[in-house]
């Protein structure tokens, strides 16, 4: 597999840029924006709002957060968490830099919760945020929680969604929070602005599938609780999107002659748009202006 020169990648990455800066987040309206519970299992919830999805373990021990969305939202995310349980908010765990995950992490630092996120995630917000919004414990590969009686497993993966990726396994519950590198709303989003890759979201999948079992509940950064083999599809539709692309790549197609054979036709009417997401295969995999 060749790989784009940095000068070919400039035009796409300029394209990704707008996606991960907290002042594009920012100019969102929130002021109609509801917070809504939903009950996975047992003591594990995920917040809906605005922007990614938000995981809750609830019990004894506190409260365990995985993102907190934007900050305009923070005291709704609070009152929402307060409707669940009155323990203290312990731990919020950040899947990966982006801003409407990461966008209330100052507000809940200056309320004391700790930040956890991968090495990359705290050097990537360190030059955007101040540093009551940096992950105060960090980590390199993996790690675990012991809390209301679950071990959380958290996994670092290769560069996916962004470099700096994680999901959460709550073995007990058998509940993944698998973060942006699987959405059911949209076709992937691979954020070559900060560091994620096509290669790496492919194996990021292969990891949280080979952990479910054909009960496990899977949360998406974005969109509903899924199964396996929601995930198994999803990483399908990528490799066969793939191997068109390629092919197209060898043939010397252009981006805009792939485009137009739609490679990506069969799944549009259930993932969307998929200009970013062809964009991105077509820069990784070496394609030529």
């Amino acid at each position: 597999m060749r790989s784009l020169p940095l000068h070919r990648l400039i035009p796409f990455l300029g394209a990704f840029a707008i996606f991960s800066t907290p002042e594009a987040w920012a100019q969102q309206n929130m002021d109609n924006v509801q917070i809504v519970a939903h009950q996975i299992r047992g003591g594990i919830y995920y917040l809906e709002g605005q922007g990614g999805n938000i995981g809750l373990s609830i019990g004894e021990d506190g409260v365990v957060m995985i993102d907190d969305q934007f900050a305009p939202l923070t005291e709704r995310i609070v009152a929402a968490i307060r409707q669940l349980s009155s323990g203290e908010i312990r731990f919020l765990i950040n899947t990966h830099v982006h801003g409407d995950h990461t966008g209330g992490n100052e507000n809940f630092g200056r309320m004391g919760v700790t930040i956890l996120a991968r090495d990359e995630v705290r050097v990537r917000l360190a030059g955007q945020r101040p540093a009551l919004a940096l992950p105060v414990l960090t980590y390199d590969g993996d790690m675990t929680l012991h809390l209301n009686g679950e071990e959380a497993s958290i996994f670092a993966v290769p560069p996916a969604h962004t470099d700096g990726d994680s999901f959460i396994h709550f073995r007990g519950s058998d509940v993944i929070f698998v973060g942006d590198f699987f959405r059911t709303t949209a076709f992937p989003f691979i954020d070559l602005n900060n560091g994620g890759t096509l290669q790496g979201t492919i194996e990021a999948l292969a990891i949280a599938i080979g952990l479910s079992r054909p009960e496990t509940l899977l949360v998406p950064g974005h969109g509903v609780v899924s199964t396996r083999e929601d995930v198994i599809e999803f990483r399908d539709m990528i490799l066969d999107v793939q191997d068109r692309v390629a092919e197209m790549i060898e043939r010397g197609m252009t981006y805009d002659q792939v485009a137009a054979g739609r490679p990506t036709a069969q799944y549009e009417a259930k993932w969307g748009d998929p200009e970013r997401f062809l964009r991105s295969v077509y820069a990784e995999l070496g394609g030529e202006q």
